[in-house]
């Protein structure tokens, strides 16, 4: 491990290493890495390696309890009754498709470069240490703040299915000010119980998951049945009032991709998967299967769900906080009993999507560690758990700690922002990584592309959500789309590949990745201005941070050895085969 060296020696030294922070910013905030320095000198400063005991289904679980959890109980029947009406079901299927595309720019980087940093390393070794580093930062605080919403939320459903009050399940301070005062104290219990689990092995915690995924598809293929056996067929085009707009598409097409924007947050959590690429036996094969597989399946059950639902009641009659359990709430038929069965499985995928996105958390830190920018102290591995368990318990106890006391509705908006923010910039990273090789080629045609085009994609959002219904609209977003297809087919024709994957890569370069670019704009369109609020603080926060002492520690770190290239400098790749798979990049 490389220590802080001089920058933090002595106040003296400190005050000196700012008065350098200029020259040290401009040495460092654009320097990047390579696959070949994540995979060997970066991973080292951890000490022992993690081992290599996940297959694809593990990761097909893994995936799937991330993103099943108990948001999508509530997601459907909000979107539903405010934006898509039945036509919820092709939502779903869009905003899968969104997903899929994200997973797969994710998979490609993950095959060839199978490090625990997931989008952390991948912004690293394409647009630089400080871009890395906001990404990992907005990343880390959105896991804690939905983890530990999450977890308040899993005493919630629990009470539900057992028939008690969520109020006789915490304590009220009355000295402590509205939304800060109610103490939780079953999901500080729970927070804690996941990270020992954690803690005492991947391949442990991977088994755990697998029971309770399981588990807890059962409970929603009972949810599905329940509805097609319970549900009526007329629900899908007649609203319970007449005076509502009826038909499959209710809302018409406006009211299918508001739909899609809202329900996609139901499909975060198959990032974190990625980060587990260091603990996966066979890259090459078990990370497509895995990443794409989990999207493909949750899609399906997603699809089913929000039939199922939308064949139960009307529309309009639908509860936009608990839609399933409400429809057989009211049951005066023996029925209601299918409400605390639905609470129960609402539990199960709360737990599924903790035990994931606090492996994922852990293992961001871990890398983060590793590059010194946080205390190298966080990317220690244990050498008989072959975890990161420093990163592990202190964000497991951060987490508990903000799940204690602070009342945070469950995620939504909240982690979404910077999630699709880390979406988006991965994909340009995916662009910017196919076209650009670093010291041979000029990256400025592709940075023009990237840029142009996201400005592009600005404009169509900006013009969907804010401009009246009309004509102007109707050629504003034409217009838009007829530069947007432009704009790719000039780069595509002028610009050639500087870099072809070797085993897998994502295809109709680059036309995904830029239709995965738009829709992350575009959904990030629909979020609320909170949301905007919160990114801009953590961010702003995360900038203080990196000035302050993240870059005067990678400096002192660069001093110790070869960390990292300034962006231009040639670099000379080395593969390493055995340790990835057999995966690299031609260059």
């Amino acid at each position: 491990m490389e220590s802080h060296g001089s920058s933090f020696s002595g106040l003296n030294s400190y005050f000196r290493a700012l008065a350098q922070t200029p020259s040290r910013l401009a040495r460092r905030a654009c320097s990047v890495s390579t696959s070949h320095e994540e995979m060997s000198q970066v991973r080292a400063r951890s000490g022992s390696a993690m081992q290599r005991t996940l297959r694809w289904y593990d990761l097909v679980g893994l995936g799937i309890g991330g993103m099943v959890g108990a948001g999508v109980f509530v997601i459907t029947g909000r979107a539903s009754r405010l934006h898509a009406g039945p036509s919820i079901v092709v939502s779903y299927a869009i905003a899968g498709l969104c997903a899929l595309l994200s997973a797969f720019c994710y998979t490609e980087f993950a095959v060839d470069m199978p490090v625990a940093g997931g989008a952390f390393s991948y912004v690293r070794v394409t647009f630089g240490e400080f871009a890395a580093f906001l990404t990992g930062a907005n990343l880390i605080m959105d896991y804690v703040m939905s983890n530990a919403a999450v977890a308040r939320g899993f005493t919630a459903y629990l009470g539900s299915a057992i028939g008690i009050s969520t109020s006789k399940w915490r304590v009220v301070i009355h000295g402590l000010p509205d939304g800060f005062n109610e103490i939780d104290v079953f999901a500080v219990i729970a927070v804690l119980a996941i990270t020992l689990i954690i803690c005492y092995g991947t391949r442990e915690s991977s088994v755990v998951n697998m029971v309770l995924t399981i588990l807890h598809i059962l409970f929603i293929v009972f949810v599905i049945l329940m509805g097609f056996w319970k549900g009526d067929w007329k629900n899908f085009t007649q609203p319970a009032n007449p005076n509502n707009p009826s038909g499959f598409f209710p809302f018409g097409a406006p009211g299918v991709f508001n739909g899609a924007a809202m329900v996609y947050l139901s499909y975060i959590g198959y990032d974190a998967v990625s980060t587990l690429a260091e603990e996966v036996h066979n890259p090459v094969k078990d990370i497509p299967i895995g990443v794409s597989g989990s999207v493909i399946i949750v899609t399906i059950l997603y699809c089913l769900m929000a039939a199922s639902m939308s064949m139960l009641l009307p529309y309009d009659m639908i509860d936009a906080d608990a839609p399933f359990s409400g429809a057989f709430r009211g049951e005066s038929d023996g029925w209601k009993w299918v409400s605390n069965v639905i609470g129960m499985g609402a539990s199960l995928g709360i737990l599924t999507s903790l035990i994931v996105a606090m492996l994922g958390q852990a293992r961001y830190m871990c890398v983060i560690g590793r590059s010194n920018v946080v205390p190298a102290w966080f990317a220690r591995v244990h050498p008989k758990t072959s975890t990161p368990v420093n990163a592990s318990a202190f964000l497991g106890i951060f987490t508990a700690a903000i799940a204690l006391f602070t009342d945070l509705n469950v995620l939504l908006n909240l982690v979404s922002i910077g999630t699709l923010f880390v979406f988006y910039m991965v994909a340009n990273a995916l662009v910017y990584r196919r076209y650009v090789a670093i010291g041979t080629t000029n990256p400025w045609p592709t940075l023009s592309f990237l840029c142009s085009f996201s400005c592009t994609s600005i404009l169509f959002t900006l013009a969907w959500h804010f401009m009246p219904l009309g004509k102007g609209k109707a050629f504003m977003l034409g217009a838009c789309a007829v530069i947007a297809t432009a704009i790719i087919q000039l780069f595509h024709c002028t610009v050639p590949q500087a870099r072809k994957p070797e085993f897998w890569g994502v295809p109709l370069m680059p036309w995904m990745p830029c239709v995965s670019i738009f829709l992350n704009i575009f959904l990030l369109g629909s979020l609320d201005g909170p949301s905007y609020v919160r990114f801009v603080f953590f961010s702003a926060l995360a900038v203080l941070v990196y000035v302050l002492y993240s870059v005067h520690a990678s400096f002192d770190a660069e001093g110790g050895g070869s960390f990292g290239q300034k962006s231009g400098e040639i670099v000379v790749r080395e593969s390493d085969d055995s340790d990835r798979g057999h995966c690299f990049f031609k260059v």
